[in-house]
């Protein structure tokens, strides 16, 4: 394998795909892990002072709560977190 990276020229760094985040439950305190493809899971927003891309995610934990979590986030052109809020819970 060694071999083939350097005909090929492996070295270059590999991207990340996934933006992976965590949140408490308000009402049963469960920490439930949700993440975001960096690739499909972005909705694109033009705005005057560039291009932004929009995820929202809405995570329901295992424990019968049935509480939903509501997450956005918002990543710049280069996939950077820019902003993000949480609605029933809070970031860990």
């Amino acid at each position: 394998m060694n071999l083939l990276q350097k005909l090929f020229g492996g070295t270059s760094k590999p991207e990340q795909r996934y933006y992976a985040f965590s949140v408490k439950c308000r009402r049963c305190g469960e920490v439930i892990s949700g993440r975001v493809d960096l690739s499909n899971d972005l909705s694109a927003e033009y705005e005057a002072d560039g291009d932004v891309f929009h995820a929202r995610k809405i995570l329901i934990g295992e424990n019968r709560c049935f509480q939903r979590i509501e997450v956005e986030l918002k990543f710049n052109a280069s996939r950077n977190l820019l902003e993000r809020h949480v609605t029933g819970g809070e970031f860990v």
